[in-house]
């Protein structure tokens, strides 16, 4: 595990990020089951409709349907999330959770991790999602509702 924050610490200063790093799907699988704790700060008809990540915890960074931010995003965290542990964000892409590790890490989480290429990653050349990068991509645990 000390290999993988070891290679997320430097993605993170080569991205000039402000938390402990940027994980890849893969390593980001590898941390949860060594007890890390992953947070999908998707929203919930995408939690419902996409697909989740059994074991992952959920708290919307945006609210559904009108898009703004979660008030309460840093509440529920500290709800489920001790501040001394690892804590890894995915969202659909890697932005939102970009933006709550970057709140975590601001809120006293000393090891906040972004999911790069989220769940779902970035869209093909069709512009469908799930085919380029993403957990879903690299064959991770996964269910739909």
């Amino acid at each position: 595990m000390d290999e993988i924050r070891k290679r997320a610490a430097e993605r993170a200063r080569a991205m000039g990020l402000t938390y402990a790093g940027a994980l890849l799907p893969a390593e980001a699988g590898e941390l949860m089951k060594a007890g890390g704790w992953l947070v999908d700060v998707r929203t919930k008809p995408e939690l419902a409709y996409v697909g989740r990540i059994p074991g992952a915890a959920a708290v919307e960074w945006q609210t559904w349907p009108d898009g703004r931010p979660n008030p309460a995003f840093l509440a529920e965290l500290a709800a489920l999330v001790p501040r001394d542990e690892p804590v890894m964000f995915i969202c659909r892409s890697g932005a939102r959770s970009h933006s709550a590790a970057q709140a975590a890490t601001q809120a006293g989480w000393r090891e906040a991790y972004n999911v790069l290429e989220g769940f779902e990653g970035d869209k093909d050349a069709a512009q469908h999602r799930g085919t380029v990068g993403g957990w879903k991509k690299a064959c991770l645990p996964w269910i739909q509702s």
